[in-house]
């Protein structure tokens, strides 16, 4: 996704990556990007600094704490060095300045896709798990997160004043809804769980 006010830079840009066979789609601004509902798809974006409307900074930061992060690859004619820090520790993937030689943005957009290609998966798994938690009892959910704590059964039956046949009884139930085939794997799934439900109250 090419993101430049300049037509003749975005076709440019366009021509380099269908030639490495790669899919692209280019905008005038950030708005056109967001009208063609195209960031759910795998990929990343090369975006311009300064733009009419909003920078591409600021669209950067709309996109971070939005519902689709995408790896974000700044390309500009008017780079600085404070600009490039505040980029990067905003989480861009790269900052190049124009000129720039054609191999160095496509290994910029390669390591782009495979970083959005990761963060999917990882988000999926996290989709999954938060899923499968939701189907567990308040117990259930008080068990696991004693369990995830390293508390052995005896430990979470005085702990929540139960019996340690029932404590048995529920782990065996999580350990079936999370789908998880040992107490190393259910720990995982629950260190994948967002931190509000890890931490919400479990009455």
């Amino acid at each position: 996704m090419i993101v430049d006010d300049d037509a003749a830079v975005r076709e440019a840009l366009e021509e380099l990556m269908h030639s490495a066979g790669l899919e692209a789609a280019c905008f005038e601004t950030t708005r056109d990007l967001l009208d063609a509902s195209v960031l759910g798809r795998p990929g990343c974006i090369i975006l311009d600094v300064r733009m009419p409307g909003a920078s591409g900074l600021d669209f950067q930061k709309e996109l971070t704490n939005g519902d689709t992060p995408k790896p974000v690859i700044f390309l500009t004619g008017h780079g600085d060095i404070p600009m490039t820090v505040q980029a990067m520790k905003a989480g861009a993937l790269d900052f190049l300045t124009k000129p720039v030689r054609d191999q160095t943005i496509l290994d910029a957009v390669k390591a782009g896709i495979d970083c959005d290609i990761s963060q999917r998966a990882k988000a999926e798994i996290v989709r999954r798990n938060v899923e499968r938690v939701e189907t567990l009892t308040p117990r259930e959910r008080q068990v696991l997160k004693e369990v995830a704590m390293g508390r052995l059964n005896k430990q979470i039956a005085y702990d929540l004043g139960i019996s340690e046949v029932t404590v048995k009884l529920h782990r065996s139930n999580v350990m079936r809804k999370m789908a998880a085939v040992s107490v190393g794997q259910l720990i995982r799934a629950w260190e994948t769980l967002p931190t509000t439900i890890r931490e919400q109250s479990l009455v």
